[in-house]
């Protein structure tokens, strides 16, 4: 008689987790517009680095290359703290107004260590 695996692919276990698992639940954050105007900036943004490449394939001059990616860096700045403002909006006054101002604060916390940590 065969001997028969008691072992389950990995394959067939990830997929029965992924179909028991809930769906997450979508945080909205930014009106419409501010999406919108978020998801122009970051465009411009993309736009911008794409020409700094350009520059640096061209063996343009050094400073002209860090002002560049200075401004890049400047728009990327301004980005994150229309985020974080959407964030201090919609989710920290909204705990704050709930009385779980601890939960609100730790959030906040989070939130500016992750930018911190990153830049």
């Amino acid at each position: 008689m065969a001997k028969r695996s008691s072992k389950v692919s990995r394959g067939s276990v990830r997929g029965a987790l992924l179909r028991s698992a809930p769906a997450p639940q979508v945080q909205v954050y930014l009106t419409p517009e501010q999406e919108r105007a978020l998801d122009a900036r970051l465009a411009r943004i993309e736009g911008h680095l794409a020409a700094v490449r350009r520059m640096l394939a061209e063996h343009q001059d050094c400073n002209s290359l860090l002002v560049q990616l200075a401004a890049v860096k400047a728009a990327l700045n301004q980005a994150i703290i229309t985020l974080l403002e959407s964030h201090m909006d919609a989710c920290i006054i909204a705990c704050a107004m709930d009385e779980d101002s601890r939960a609100a604060l730790e959030g906040l916390k989070e939130a500016m260590a992750i930018v911190l940590r990153k830049t």
